[in-house]
């Protein structure tokens, strides 16, 4: 497969000549997220390389990657599955879907994955968390980008889409658009991901961030499903204040979000299968480490800086963060990554 040629890599200026599945990709993190769009990609015909670990690479180098989804179900079989990423090398672009407990190891083991122009597409939790691997990746060579799907790993080697149509956002490090990014908005295009470049990454990014740190959290907080929270009328109440502070957040710190914002949340939540839980409460739910300190966690740091009152944010947090204690110290060793990080 040429990937050298014309002006640079293969989204020079050549790129309009050359299928956008001809791409090749490594997803850092095969999870519920990078599984399910690694597949789809490589079931398009791009060249896909999977990093995971334990029980759950061993299946996929078994069996392929199963996917269980209302659009109809599949195996895909990546070009390699490993938890190495030497054994890979240089990549067109690196889409990097883990937890942010996990982002430490990503950063500390990236570099054989990273070629002069090699694209690094985020697809994490939080508005900040990306920022970790900065160091390792380099401003030119990251992306901002976003997901929007509900999935998870239902047993090692499958994962089950649940729901949600899934979404991709991405945009240059600065906001903007560029060969590089929309060959691989195409490639998704072509992998059937409704994908785009958004007129305000920084926007799509914080109104995730309202959506996930609140319905999340409050849910969590509730060890309760989404739909209970979203019909009782005092956790709907919360639910909404905890939107409204992360909407005032994002204001402070110059973000436009829609002035309909906290309502468009809503609908989403209104929209998600009522037995639905978010990853940070299955994880505390679990006794593993979460993404607790990325999520209100980061609100409430984020509203200190800003001096924005963020209390049901706060009291979310410490509700909690006991639990997050408690699952960091069962996990000493990851806990230890968390510290390094």
């Amino acid at each position: 497969m040429m990937r050298w040629g014309c002006w640079g890599r293969w989204w020079g200026p050549c790129h309009g000549n050359r299928d956008a599945a001809q791409v090749k990709i490594a997803v850092y993190g095969a999870g519920g997220v990078g599984g399910y769009y690694g597949a789809v990609l490589a079931r398009a015909g791009c060249e896909v390389s999977l990093i995971a670990r334990g029980a759950h690479l061993a299946a996929i180098r078994r069996n392929g990657l199963r996917i269980l989804s209302p659009g109809g179900d599949f195996t895909a079989h990546p070009a390699a599955a490993t938890d190495t990423p030497d054994e890979i090398g240089p990549v067109d672009a690196v889409v990097v879907a883990v937890k942010s407990p996990h982002l430490a190891a990503v950063r500390d083991g990236i570099a054989p994955l990273l070629g002069h122009d090699t694209l690094v597409v985020p697809l994490l939790n939080g508005v900040d968390a990306h920022e970790t691997l900065l160091p390792a990746v380099g401003r030119k060579r990251m992306a901002k980008g976003l997901t929007r799907i509900v999935s998870e790993i239902a047993r090692p080697g499958e994962i089950r889409h649940v729901g949600l149509e899934p979404y991709v956002a991405m945009a240059e490090w600065d906001g903007g658009t560029s060969p590089r990014v929309e060959a691989l908005v195409a490639a998704l295009r072509e992998a059937g991901v409704h994908a785009e470049v958004p007129p305000d990454i920084d926007a799509a990014l914080w109104f995730k961030f309202l959506m996930i740190c609140s319905v999340g959290g409050v849910c969590a907080a509730c060890r309760t499903p989404v739909g209970p929270v979203r019909t009782l009328p005092e956790t709907r109440d919360l639910l909404r204040r905890a939107m409204e502070e992360i909407a005032e957040l994002a204001l402070a710190r110059e973000v436009v979000l829609p002035d309909d914002a906290v309502e468009r949340a809503l609908r989403i939540a209104d929209s998600l299968p009522p037995e639905g839980t978010s990853s940070l409460q299955r994880d505390l739910a679990a006794g593993t480490p979460s993404e607790l300190d990325d999520w209100s966690g980061a609100a409430v740091r984020l509203g200190a800086e800003a001096g924005v009152p963020t209390p049901v944010q706060s009291f979310i947090y410490s509700v909690l963060l006991p639990r997050e204690i408690e699952a960091r110290s069962a996990n000493p060793r990851r806990a230890a990554r968390d510290r390094n990080r």
